[in-house]
């Protein structure tokens, strides 16, 4: 059995509408299509998403594929970010920096990122103990969320660093060889 984390692709960004409301974009969904034909997922037995939308549309994809259901939970969330609703991308950006750069500190409001990290390490680790098996389990959700984690899987401190490249990435873990994950790779075309 294998851990595969995956990344929500592009989305359609809408200030009017709340982020976790937001759609994959037709972009998104063509890229989420041919990754989920391809042999990277030919095992999933399970998948798991975020509440959010766009999670669960990219998760839906991949379920469909195998007649699975997409289990949801919030704990696999995005760290809270109420606080200051839609931010524009570039003051965004800046944020994230300073989120993944102090992750003990609140920024602007923000959960913190080591609060994120254990309430996500949490509930990845009851994901993959619940699992009947055999097959591998999909996590569909966002890339602050699969870098804490990642971070964690790899025993390394919290960095953007670590950080997906773009949106719509991928990496396997094997938690029975306690092996650190490989670096993210790209779901399809870009």
């Amino acid at each position: 059995m294998a851990l595969i984390f995956v990344t929500h692709p592009e989305v359609e960004i809408d200030p009017d509408v709340p982020v976790p409301h937001w759609r994959l974009s037709d972009r998104g969904v063509a890229r989420m299509r041919a990754f989920v034909a391809s042999d990277v997922v030919a095992g999933v037995s399970a998948v798991w998403a975020s509440t959010e939308t766009k999670a669960i549309e990219a998760a839906g994809l991949l379920a469909a594929r195998h007649g699975l259901p997409v289990q949801v939970r919030e704990d696999l969330g995005e760290n809270d970010r109420s606080a200051t609703g839609f931010v524009p991308p570039d003051r965004f950006e800046r944020l994230a920096d300073a989120f993944f750069a102090h992750p003990e500190e609140s920024v602007r409001g923000w959960e913190t990122a080591a609060a994120a990290q254990g309430r996500i390490v949490a509930a990845t680790m009851e994901i993959l103990q619940a699992h009947p098996g055999p097959g591998d389990v999909a996590i569909v959700a966002h890339g602050g969320v699969g870098t804490l984690l990642l971070c964690h899987l790899k025993g390394l401190p919290i960095a953007r660093a670590h950080d997906q490249p773009h949106q719509g990435c991928w990496w396997r873990h094997d938690p029975k060889s306690g092996a650190a994950p490989e670096g993210w790779a790209s779901i399809a075309m870009r």
